[in-house]
């Protein structure tokens, strides 16, 4: 008894079609419909600018004398932009750091960027922890 390929072919396509329900119809899964969001990002990137704007008028109204102000506003800095880079690569991890636009992207990074600096800026002159 020889081997025939297209007979094995054969039974495979029928064992697929009898999981299939017999129906040589494409399965079509009804999603539930995305509500049409407008400007999410700009709206976010607005409202973290706006909460960044106020850190910093708390922060740079009356900064305290120090002798290295300079190097601890660039190391609250450098931590700043460092945490942010793990928020977006976590966001990244989580498949929601994707853009539309070049100009969503940038506004978006830079104001998580913004607010973690100047969150970091607030907490290194009010505590003194650092």
């Amino acid at each position: 008894m020889n081997f025939d390929f297209f007979d094995f072919l054969d039974l495979c396509g029928n064992a697929l079609n009898l999981f299939n329900g017999g129906s040589s119809d494409p399965i079509h899964y009804d999603l539930p419909d995305k509500k049409k969001r407008k400007y999410v990002f700009e709206k976010i990137s607005a409202v973290l600018y706006l909460i960044s704007a106020v850190l910093f008028f708390f922060v740079f109204r009356n900064p305290p004398v120090s002798g290295n102000y300079i190097q601890s506003v660039a190391i609250a800095s450098v931590l700043g932009f460092a945490v942010s880079v793990v928020i977006f690569f976590v966001l990244y991890l989580l498949g929601k750091y994707y853009f539309k636009s070049v100009f969503q992207w940038l506004l978006f990074s830079l104001s998580v960027a913004t607010l973690c600096v100047s969150v970091f800026l607030w907490i290194y002159f009010k505590s003194g922890i650092f």
